[in-house]
């Protein structure tokens, strides 16, 4: 069954959609779960207070995601969500799943979000710090991204589009898994070592490319996938993507070091 992503910036209304979308979905005779990060992490400010914490937080959740997405349950992910990449490998979880999934933000302004979260109890609001820095990282859902498609945008007073929602993730197949979602075994003993260094291989190339022609389309030797900038990245942003693409490979490897070229521009590709 299929995987509802809510995003938005703190205090934006999120909790309140995923009860709408609860009572509408078991209205429907749908067995819906829902994973929250108050129910997972409830002392938002110390969950929030740092990159490890958060790190751990979106972990859980994450795992969470995974043991809960099945045949029968509507899953409903109530959090921030506030990192692309991170909606990437949750849109990778749901291919590798074969549900489809849709993304609902919250686009409930700056200021009143600052109100609603001032409106709220002592340890449920969050401290000042805490709140502008989420605000400062929140990255915006696009629809032209596949991982943020199709979604469904809700200001304030807007009425929740419930059969457009439901059409988009009962009636929608499921898009097929690809190379990079797909969980095979390991079968090299050196599988980590090839995958640091295919890894590492790639953001030398990009960085040794960008440096001679600009952005643009860059090929990468050893892959038939091209990777297509319109910016230039930093070594600290492939290295941070890198880190990341390692950690999802590891839970879901492959049999064939080979193809971790082509994997690793894939994603790159994606979260670029």
């Amino acid at each position: 069954m299929p995987l509802v992503i809510l995003c938005g910036l703190p205090c934006s209304g999120k909790s309140k959609t995923s009860s709408a979308l609860r009572e509408h979905f078991s209205a429907l005779g749908k067995s819906v779960r829902v994973v929250s990060d108050t129910d997972l992490a409830p002392r938002k400010n110390l969950a929030y207070a740092d990159s490890k914490s958060e790190k751990e937080v979106r972990a859980a959740l994450k795992t969470a995601v995974e043991r809960e997405l099945s045949d029968d349950v509507v899953v409903v992910l109530d959090s921030l969500n506030y990192i692309k990449g991170y909606r990437y490998e949750l849109y990778c979880i749901s291919k590798h799943n074969k549900t489809p999934h849709c993304v609902i933000h919250c686009a409930t302004p700056i200021d009143i979000c600052r109100q609603w979260n001032s409106q709220c109890s002592e340890e449920q609001r969050y401290r000042d710090d805490i709140f502008e820095g989420l605000i400062l990282r929140f990255e915006e859902p696009n629809s032209m991204n596949r991982w943020d498609s199709p979604l469904f945008t809700i200001n304030v007073g807007d009425s929740l589009p419930c059969d457009s929602i439901c059409q988009a993730i009962f009636e929608r197949k499921a898009p097929p898994p690809n190379q990079s979602t797909q969980s095979q075994p390991i079968s090299a003993p050196n599988f980590l070592h090839d995958l640091d260094k295919v890894t590492q291989d790639v953001i030398k190339s990009i960085l040794e490319q960008q440096k001679s022609l600009g952005p643009g389309s860059i090929k990468i030797p050893g892959s038939s996938e091209t990777l297509r900038l319109d910016r230039l990245v930093s070594m600290a942003e492939l290295r941070r993507h890198k880190k990341q693409f390692i950690t999802y490979t590891k839970t879901h490897p492959v049999s064939k070091a080979d193809t971790l070229i082509s994997m690793f521009v894939q994603y790159l590709d994606n979260c670029l």
